[in-house]
């Protein structure tokens, strides 16, 4: 019988009794901010103790500039740009053949003058003494003949003269032949003017009357109204 009063007393205990509790866990401090403070402070201490180094600034002595010298300005004059020189026009001139044909008359023409030179100089000179004849020439007897006699002699001369030039200019003529010049006007070599047919070129029929032209007839006219004028 006690055995079963201390039972029911134990279950009694046992019903009366409150549960006990539950005990949460506690939350964790977190350390962190600490630490983060106490390295804060170790850093402050640090600081304050490491001596800061002075720089030393190093001076770097400069050179003194080389005094400037005031340069004048040399004003040139500005030159006129010339245009360059058209090149001259290329023109077929007259064929190989033809340019013979010429040849073969300014030599013909040369051979009678070099003739005729040679008469008026046989004309002119004493046969007995071999000295040209001047006035006081015993085939002079009176002062009529006299002055007939150097009127003849000046006309000879002038003549003789003239011939000689007619030589250079047929010489001349030869060299445009050798060159491939010949019988081009020299008027219408840049501008051709159309006044003959054959412009630039001088007709053949010029040429042979007239070996030594360089001008075309009306060309030649044109000149000598103009000198007249």
């Amino acid at each position: 019988m006690a055995a079963k009063k201390a039972v029911s007393k134990e279950k009694a205990k046992t019903k009366t009794a409150k549960p006990k509790k539950e005990t949460k866990p506690k939350k964790t401090v977190k350390a962190a901010p600490k630490a983060k403070k106490a390295e804060k402070a170790v850093a402050k201490k640090t600081a304050a103790k490491v001596v800061p180094v002075k720089k030393t600034a190093v001076k770097v002595e400069k050179k003194p500039k080389a005094p400037v010298k005031a340069v004048k300005k040399i004003v040139q004059p500005v030159e006129e740009v010339k245009a360059a020189p058209k090149p001259p026009r290329k023109i077929n001139g007259y064929g190989k053949a033809d340019l013979e044909h010429f040849r073969q008359i300014i030599i013909a023409k040369q051979n009678e003058i070099l003739e005729q030179l040679q008469n008026l100089r046989d004309q002119m000179m004493d046969p007995t003494t071999g000295e040209y004849i001047n006035e006081n020439s015993p085939y002079s007897l009176h002062m009529a003949e006299q002055g007939t006699d150097a009127m003849e002699r000046e006309k000879t001369f002038l003549y003789a003269q003239r011939e000689n030039k007619f030589l250079g200019y047929l010489e001349d003529a030869l060299k445009r032949i050798d060159a491939g010049t010949y019988g081009i006007c020299i008027e219408c070599i840049d501008e051709p003017k159309y006044l003959c047919d054959t412009c630039p070129l001088v007709p053949k029929a010029r040429l042979e009357a007239v070996p030594h032209s360089q001008l075309c007839l009306p060309i030649k006219l044109k000149q000598e109204k103009k000198r007249h004028h």
